[in-house]
């Protein structure tokens, strides 16, 4: 059955590349800036491609104030296992368009860092994850006429911008969603060509500072001296976030990390780390040095907190005229780790921030996002299965990794579920730049990922039934 399914897709495997590319047209971007009609656009389309893969049931599911998720389902599989398919239609803002070596929006084939390359925004993050699904699904219905399992596939709409709207979704659609094992295509692989299975992800706490010293910019030339620069005050205030090895320097943070456990940490030395393989993945400067926590740099992304200044802002780069800014704007974010408690990290930032404004400015601040880490136990046969599964689609045995990134919708999904395991797999690698322009996905790893979500419906059914 495999074989012959496999086989299928290698030979079609150019008209599902072409569904990732209808798909990455669409700037389907989350953020409240962009346009919502695109969201709706970008649903209306994954629901076409759905129905053209063979699911059925495809609804576009809509929830007050959200943007669109889709539903679709296949049913036909009695005393098989369900599986809950899950990826996400909407994408990040493009960034700077200077820096895109083609246009965000326009799905561009060109040679990268291991071949064939397909650029784009959501080319792997994670429209990339929809086609895994539709690809495999049809190949089986198109050489078998059945699935091995039951699918029902969850596409949302909003996870670029916290899932915000995910606890009622949950509460509107819970009746659609039984299944025994949710599979999440929005993570990344170990390295080129080598897969891994996602088991832990880091949480997420943002906030954005504003430091206001006037109600209008002068000329600095007039008024520098006396008046107090909110930008210099900015700077004083995010410097303190961090020791001088980049550490979180917050009272009452790093005190919540549960330590590294010897399981965690032998399979931390399982998996290889090449320094300088690593800064290149990055894109560090030559001079930069790496700032070193923990066993290896690797595990120091999965395993322990960070604190980012994702953007600041003060004035124009392009009009930077000699002025004292009336305001400077940043905003910061901490990744978190399992047993961080999310509100008292949040509350700690706040009390920090506030202790450290100078000079009398006002001191504004939001709170966008609170997500707990999440982490899951790998006992259960579907991991054995994916195991297996992602064996036979690369050729390689995976990796066990943590994620330093967030997924807010796989805690709730799970525990939804009462517990079901969750299987976090994905086509991103070290230079994907999800999230940063260039955004693209390896071709021929994309057509691996769709191998291996072939033998896992098949490696779920067997597995089931002994």
């Amino acid at each position: 059955m495999d074989t012959r399914t496999s086989a299928y897709l290698q030979e079609n495997f150019q008209h599902y590349l072409e569904d990732l590319k209808t798909l990455v047209r669409i700037p389907s971007v989350s953020f409240p800036e962009f346009p919502a009609q695109e969201l709706k656009r970008s649903a209306e389309a994954v629901a076409a491609l759905l129905k053209k893969r063979g699911l059925e049931n495809v609804q576009i599911l809509e929830v007050p104030g959200a943007h669109p998720y889709v539903y679709a389902d296949w049913l036909h599989a009695p005393g098989c296992p369900t599986l809950l398919l899950y990826a996400h239609h909407d994408v990040q803002p493009p960034g700077r368009p200077e820096i895109w070596k083609s246009p965000a929006f326009e799905p561009t084939l060109r040679q990268g860092p291991g071949g064939e390359r397909l650029y784009g925004r959501g080319a792997a993050d994670d429209k990339a994850g929809i086609v895994l699904h539709t690809a495999a699904i049809d190949s089986y219905l198109k050489t078998e006429g059945k699935l091995p399992v039951n699918v029902r596939v969850v596409i949302e709409g909003e996870e670029e911008i916290g899932s915000s709207h995910l606890p009622k979704f949950l509460e509107m659609y819970r009746s659609k969603l039984d299944a025994d094992v949710l599979v999440l295509t929005d993570s990344g692989n170990f390295d080129i060509g080598i897969p891994a299975l996602t088991v832990a992800l880091r949480g997420l706490v943002e906030m954005e500072i504003e430091v206001r010293a006037l109600n209008k910019t002068v000329h600095s030339g007039m008024w520098g001296g006396p008046v107090p620069d909110p930008t210099m005050a900015l700077t004083k205030i995010l410097s303190g976030l961090v020791d001088d090895q980049g550490r979180i320097a917050i009272p009452g943070v790093l005190e919540q990390v549960r330590p590294i456990s010897a399981a965690e940490e032998a399979e931390i030395k399982r998996t290889p780390f090449n320094e300088a393989e690593f800064r290149k993945q990055a894109g560090m400067v030559e001079s930069a040095e790496l700032l070193r926590e923990g066993p290896s740099p690797g595990a120091q992304v999965w395993r322990l907190p960070s604190l980012t200044v994702n953007a600041i802002q003060a004035s124009s780069r392009k009009q930077a005229g000699n002025i004292i800014c009336d305001v400077a704007w940043a905003k910061v974010t901490i990744r978190l780790v399992p047993d961080m408690d999310p509100m008292k990290v949040r509350q700690a930032l706040e009390k920090f921030l506030r202790s450290r404004v100078p000079w009398g400015l006002e001191l504004h601040l939001k709170s966008d996002a609170a997500n707990p880490a999440w982490a899951t136990d790998t006992s259960s046969p579907a991991f054995a299965a994916a195991e297996a599964a992602l064996e036979k689609g690369y050729g390689k045995r995976p990796y066990k990794i943590g994620c330093g990134g967030s997924i807010p919708f796989v805690g709730p999904f799970a525990q939804a579920l009462g517990g079901a395991p969750a299987l976090l797999i994905g086509v991103e690698d070290p230079y994907t730049d999800a999230h940063g322009e260039n955004e693209s996905v390896l071709v021929s790893d994309l057509k691996k990922g769709m191998l291996g979500q072939i033998h896992l419906f098949s490696e779920m059914a067997k597995r089931w039934k002994q």
